[in-house]
């Protein structure tokens, strides 16, 4: 065993590196997510700037003991850790919890390739739990029609078949058609949901999706528009088989804080067009193999581990390309120790380990230099495996019935607190 910390070969960090610059602001849009740059270096993303930029709120200790004493569960790990780490008017939600008031999740998967990365499944898995513990509906939506206008290499076949795939990995993390609506934007285009997407259209104008998106007199008009159909489903009445003619129910987003432009303007216009604002929980972004100052990207595979990666290609991809924390060499690490907060394996653990008091021995251990770089990456690679290996089993006994019904906007799906006035 080494402590010797990991770089990425030459080609694939200049890949995944900003250009050649002294300095710049980081930048997080929905597109692009890039630490900023210091004296030539580039850095972490700064969550706490973002808060301020963003204007949203940090989930503190107060709001979790709220949160406890009112559904009696403990925090998610994700949670716990600061992972989701702010929110808009998660308080507000709450409020509603306790007063019986319904309201329903909302998320959504952008498919830009076959499969998912374990970045993709934070979220998802966390709605999951979310679900499970509010007891509310879910919509879940397949953004294939943003991943053609923005991925100018992939067409409309492509993104369309993978949005396909992405129900049966959606599936396999215990979504039921009772509680769940998965659907294509491609597919579901049409009556009260593209009703909604005019209303929203024309109540945001040109300047201000520019001041919030970025976008020039270049792109296709195509992005322009998209926000509009991102937004129309926090607005229930975008889906009457289950909310009827209501348009008084808001809903909770679980989300990576890179989408929060979009409800930030959703936000804006609710009132006017009726309907309740949206409510977010924002996570921190999965650090790319090769470090925390972007995330991780499905565009790259040497940035990712998919959710079909073989066991042996999760630990060459963990031992190849896997940020280390640690020294240079073994004897170096024992003495000095290494640096769990830019470690990439033991921050994926922090992501998919449930054990707390593991955790905490881990981070503790790594800086005395008692856990050495080859151990870390070893539990790292160990718990990878056996998540991505229950998904790929449960993935393998979903059938297509089950996928027919997850997708089918008729299935019935019936909440007495929906149905009360």
């Amino acid at each position: 065993m080494t402590g010797e910390s990991s770089k990425a070969p030459v080609a694939e960090v200049q890949e995944l590196s900003l250009e050649a610059k002294e300095s710049q602001g980081q930048n997080v849009t929905p597109w692009d997510v890039e630490g900023a740059v210091v004296d030539g270096k580039a850095q972490p993303i700064n969550y706490s700037d973002l808060i301020e930029n963003f204007g949203t709120r940090e989930v503190d200790a107060k709001l979790l003991e709220r949160f406890e004493k009112l559904t009696g569960q403990r925090p998610h790990k994700l949670l716990r850790r600061g992972v989701v780490f702010s929110h808009r008017d998660f308080g507000k939600l709450l409020d509603r919890y306790e007063q019986k008031k319904p309201f329903y999740l909302y998320t959504g998967r952008g498919p830009s390739s076959g499969n998912m990365h374990i970045g993709h499944m934070l979220p998802l898995t966390f709605c999951k739990w979310l679900q499970d513990v509010f007891d509310v509906p879910l919509v879940i939506q397949l953004t294939d029609d943003e991943k053609f206008l923005f991925k100018p290499k992939l067409t409309l076949d492509q993104v369309y078949e993978y949005s396909e795939k992405a129900v049966r990995e959606l599936a396999a993390l215990g979504f039921k058609p009772d509680k769940t609506f998965i659907f294509s934007n491609m597919d579901y285009m049409g009556g009260a949901f593209y009703r909604n997407i005019l209303a929203v259209s024309r109540s945001i104008t040109f300047n201000a999706a520019k001041a919030t998106f970025g976008f020039n007199m270049s792109d296709p008009i195509g992005r322009i528009h998209f926000p509009s159909i991102q937004i129309a489903p926090a607005m229930c009445s975008s889906f009457p088989q289950i909310f009827g003619n209501r348009k008084d129910i808001p809903c909770l987003i679980p989300c990576a804080i890179d989408q929060d432009p979009y409800f930030r303007l959703a936000r804006d216009v609710m009132e006017r067009l009726k309907h309740k604002k949206p409510s977010l929980l924002h996570s921190k972004f999965l650090p790319a193999l090769q470090g925390s100052t972007t995330k991780m990207s499905a565009s790259l595979d040497s940035t990712a581990i998919y959710m079909n990666d073989t066991p042996a290609q999760i630990k060459n991809k963990i031992n190849r390309y896997a940020f280390s924390g640690g020294q240079t060499s073994l004897e170096e690490h024992r003495i000095h120790g290494g640096n769990p907060d830019v470690d990439v394996p033991y921050q994926y653990l922090t992501y998919f380990l449930d054990d707390d008091e593991e955790i905490e021995a881990l981070a503790e251990g790594y800086r005395k230099g008692e856990v050495s770089t080859s151990e870390m990456k070893a539990r790292c690679i160990k718990v990878l495996q056996e998540f991505i290996g229950q998904v790929q089993e449960r993935a393998k006994a979903v059938s297509d019935q089950l996928i027919k019904d997850l997708r089918d906007p008729d299935y019935p799906r019936k909440f007495a607190a929906i149905e009360k006035k």
